[in-house]
Protein backbone atom coordinates (compact mmCIF):
# COMPACT_ATOMS: atom_id res chain seq x y z
CA UNK A 1 0.00 0.00 0.00
CA UNK A 2 1.53 3.38 -1.14
CA UNK A 3 2.61 5.64 1.73
CA UNK A 4 0.54 8.51 0.16
CA UNK A 5 -2.98 6.86 -0.54
CA UNK A 6 -5.69 8.43 1.89
CA UNK A 7 -5.87 5.12 3.82
CA UNK A 8 -2.57 5.06 5.06
CA UNK A 9 -2.32 8.87 5.32
CA UNK A 10 -5.60 8.83 7.64
CA UNK A 11 -4.16 5.92 9.59
CA UNK A 12 -0.55 7.76 10.21
CA UNK A 13 -2.25 10.85 11.18
CA UNK A 14 -4.30 8.99 13.89
CA UNK A 15 -1.70 7.56 14.77
CA UNK A 16 0.06 10.49 15.62
CA UNK A 17 -2.81 11.94 17.35
CA UNK A 18 -3.28 8.87 19.99
CA UNK A 19 0.68 8.71 20.60
CA UNK A 20 0.15 12.65 21.68
CA UNK A 21 -3.01 11.70 23.88
CA UNK A 22 -0.52 8.80 25.44
CA UNK A 23 1.75 11.77 26.89
CA UNK A 24 -0.90 13.00 29.10
CA UNK A 25 -1.09 12.25 32.78
CA UNK A 26 -2.95 8.76 32.66
CA UNK A 27 -6.07 8.25 33.60
CA UNK A 28 -9.38 5.25 33.35
CA UNK A 29 -10.42 7.85 30.52
CA UNK A 30 -7.90 5.59 28.67
CA UNK A 31 -9.38 2.23 29.13
CA UNK A 32 -12.65 4.22 28.96
CA UNK A 33 -12.76 5.60 25.26
CA UNK A 34 -10.85 2.58 23.86
CA UNK A 35 -7.55 4.55 23.03
CA UNK A 36 -5.51 1.56 22.50
CA UNK A 37 -8.24 -0.32 20.19
CA UNK A 38 -8.06 2.81 18.10
CA UNK A 39 -4.14 2.75 18.27
CA UNK A 40 -3.47 -0.71 17.60
CA UNK A 41 -5.97 0.09 14.02
CA UNK A 42 -4.10 2.78 13.43
CA UNK A 43 -0.58 1.19 13.87
CA UNK A 44 -1.70 -1.59 11.63
CA UNK A 45 -2.79 0.25 8.74
CA UNK A 46 -0.22 3.04 9.16
CA UNK A 47 3.27 0.04 8.58
CA UNK A 48 2.36 -3.75 9.99
CA UNK A 49 5.48 -3.86 11.39
CA UNK A 50 4.05 -0.92 13.88
CA UNK A 51 1.22 -3.51 14.91
CA UNK A 52 2.98 -5.80 17.63
CA UNK A 53 4.32 -2.71 19.65
CA UNK A 54 1.04 -1.42 19.52
CA UNK A 55 -0.47 -4.28 20.91
CA UNK A 56 2.63 -4.42 23.77
CA UNK A 57 1.45 -0.80 24.82
CA UNK A 58 -2.23 -2.19 25.09
CA UNK A 59 -1.32 -5.15 26.51
CA UNK A 60 0.90 -3.17 29.59
CA UNK A 61 -2.05 -0.66 30.11
CA UNK A 62 -4.17 -3.41 30.94
CA UNK A 63 -1.94 -5.02 33.29
CA UNK A 64 -0.62 -1.87 35.13
CA UNK A 65 -1.62 -0.45 38.50
CA UNK A 66 -2.77 3.24 37.56
CA UNK A 67 -1.06 4.94 40.21
CA UNK A 68 2.13 3.24 39.40
CA UNK A 69 1.97 4.80 35.96
CA UNK A 70 1.10 8.43 37.77
CA UNK A 71 4.37 7.38 39.33
CA UNK A 72 6.11 6.71 36.59
CA UNK A 73 4.95 9.53 34.50
CA UNK A 74 5.89 12.03 36.95
CA UNK A 75 8.89 10.67 37.60
CA UNK A 76 9.96 10.48 33.88
CA UNK A 77 8.54 13.71 32.63
CA UNK A 78 8.01 16.33 35.57
CA UNK A 79 10.71 15.75 38.05
CA UNK A 80 9.97 16.20 40.67
CA UNK A 81 13.68 17.32 40.29
CA UNK A 82 15.25 16.07 37.04
CA UNK A 83 12.67 14.63 34.67
CA UNK A 84 14.34 11.08 33.16
CA UNK A 85 13.46 11.80 29.73
CA UNK A 86 12.06 15.74 29.49
CA UNK A 87 9.56 16.05 26.61
CA UNK A 88 10.84 19.26 25.29
CA UNK A 89 12.82 19.71 21.97
CA UNK A 90 14.83 22.47 23.11
CA UNK A 91 16.26 20.22 26.16
CA UNK A 92 17.45 17.83 23.19
CA UNK A 93 18.11 20.22 20.04
CA UNK A 94 20.00 23.19 22.60
CA UNK A 95 23.73 23.07 23.42
CA UNK A 96 22.70 25.04 26.50
CA UNK A 97 20.53 24.07 28.95
CA UNK A 98 17.05 25.45 29.25
CA UNK A 99 13.71 25.65 27.42
CA UNK A 100 11.85 28.28 25.32
CA UNK A 101 15.22 28.27 22.74
CA UNK A 102 15.41 29.16 19.50
CA UNK A 103 13.83 25.94 18.26
CA UNK A 104 11.10 26.36 20.14
CA UNK A 105 10.54 29.55 18.65
CA UNK A 106 11.30 27.73 15.32
CA UNK A 107 8.35 25.25 16.19
CA UNK A 108 6.08 28.01 17.02
CA UNK A 109 6.82 29.69 13.49
CA UNK A 110 5.74 25.88 11.92
CA UNK A 111 2.56 26.07 14.05
CA UNK A 112 1.69 29.23 12.75
CA UNK A 113 2.64 28.62 9.26
CA UNK A 114 0.52 25.65 9.61
CA UNK A 115 -2.40 27.94 11.31
CA UNK A 116 -2.04 25.70 14.14
CA UNK A 117 -3.31 26.94 17.38
CA UNK A 118 -2.51 24.94 20.58
CA UNK A 119 -5.67 24.73 23.19
CA UNK A 120 -5.77 27.40 25.77
CA UNK A 121 -6.24 24.55 28.50
CA UNK A 122 -3.10 23.03 27.29
CA UNK A 123 -0.55 24.11 29.99
CA UNK A 124 2.25 23.27 28.69
CA UNK A 125 5.12 24.50 26.37
CA UNK A 126 4.83 24.55 22.16
CA UNK A 127 7.82 22.30 22.16
CA UNK A 128 5.98 19.31 23.97
CA UNK A 129 6.19 16.26 23.11
CA UNK A 130 2.30 15.85 22.48
CA UNK A 131 2.24 19.38 21.10
CA UNK A 132 4.12 18.68 18.19
CA UNK A 133 2.75 15.17 17.41
CA UNK A 134 -0.71 16.73 17.10
CA UNK A 135 0.56 18.95 14.32
CA UNK A 136 2.31 16.07 13.02
CA UNK A 137 -1.75 14.89 13.07
CA UNK A 138 -2.58 17.93 11.59
CA UNK A 139 -0.66 18.07 8.66
CA UNK A 140 -0.83 14.14 8.16
CA UNK A 141 -5.12 14.70 8.26
CA UNK A 142 -4.57 18.27 6.12
CA UNK A 143 -2.73 15.57 3.75
CA UNK A 144 -5.09 12.97 3.51
CA UNK A 145 -7.96 15.26 2.87
CA UNK A 146 -6.23 17.04 0.03
CA UNK A 147 -5.26 13.21 -1.47
CA UNK A 148 -9.86 12.75 -1.32
CA UNK A 149 -10.21 16.31 -2.99
CA UNK A 150 -7.99 16.19 -5.24
CA UNK A 151 -6.98 19.44 -3.81
CA UNK A 152 -3.08 19.43 -5.46
CA UNK A 153 -2.17 23.37 -3.41
CA UNK A 154 -3.69 22.33 -0.27
CA UNK A 155 -1.67 18.29 -0.97
CA UNK A 156 1.64 20.63 -1.21
CA UNK A 157 1.59 23.04 1.53
CA UNK A 158 0.70 20.06 4.28
CA UNK A 159 3.66 17.91 2.60
CA UNK A 160 6.23 20.69 3.00
CA UNK A 161 5.08 21.56 6.61
CA UNK A 162 5.29 17.61 7.51
CA UNK A 163 8.55 17.37 5.86
CA UNK A 164 9.75 20.72 8.11
CA UNK A 165 8.27 19.62 11.23
CA UNK A 166 10.15 15.89 11.08
CA UNK A 167 13.36 16.69 9.84
CA UNK A 168 14.30 19.72 11.88
CA UNK A 169 12.32 18.82 15.06
CA UNK A 170 10.85 15.25 15.86
CA UNK A 171 13.49 12.90 13.59
CA UNK A 172 15.98 15.08 15.21
CA UNK A 173 15.25 15.03 19.18
CA UNK A 174 12.56 12.17 19.79
CA UNK A 175 15.06 9.31 19.55
CA UNK A 176 17.21 10.49 22.18
CA UNK A 177 14.11 11.38 23.99
CA UNK A 178 12.73 8.01 23.09
CA UNK A 179 16.03 5.98 24.10
CA UNK A 180 16.50 7.92 27.46
CA UNK A 181 12.41 6.97 28.20
CA UNK A 182 12.97 3.93 27.85
CA UNK A 183 16.21 3.21 30.02
CA UNK A 184 14.29 5.48 32.98
CA UNK A 185 11.02 4.11 32.83
CA UNK A 186 9.80 1.99 35.58
CA UNK A 187 7.05 0.35 34.21
CA UNK A 188 6.51 -1.85 31.20
CA UNK A 189 3.78 0.84 29.57
CA UNK A 190 6.11 3.70 29.26
CA UNK A 191 8.97 1.24 27.42
CA UNK A 192 6.43 -0.08 25.08
CA UNK A 193 5.54 4.03 24.69
CA UNK A 194 8.98 4.87 24.14
CA UNK A 195 9.40 2.33 21.20
CA UNK A 196 6.13 2.88 19.59
CA UNK A 197 6.80 6.79 19.52
CA UNK A 198 10.48 6.11 17.97
CA UNK A 199 9.49 3.77 15.59
CA UNK A 200 7.12 6.10 14.64
CA UNK A 201 9.25 9.07 14.11
CA UNK A 202 11.28 6.48 12.14
CA UNK A 203 9.16 5.54 9.61
CA UNK A 204 7.95 9.31 9.28
CA UNK A 205 11.13 10.52 8.54
CA UNK A 206 11.47 7.56 5.88
CA UNK A 207 7.95 8.69 4.33
CA UNK A 208 8.43 9.98 0.65
CA UNK A 209 4.74 11.41 -0.02
CA UNK A 210 4.12 12.94 -3.03
CA UNK A 211 2.37 16.18 -3.26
Amino acid sequence: MPADDFDTLAARADLGRLLAACFYEPGPEFAEERLFDSLLAAATTADPALAAPAQRLGEAFAAADLQELRVDYTRLFLGPIDAAAQPYGSVWLEQRQGLMQDSTLAVIDLYAAGGFEIAEDFRDLPDHIAAELEFLYLLLFRRAEAVQAGDAEAATRAVELRRRLVAEHLARWVPPFAAAMHEGAQTGFYRALAELTGRFIVLEAGAADSA
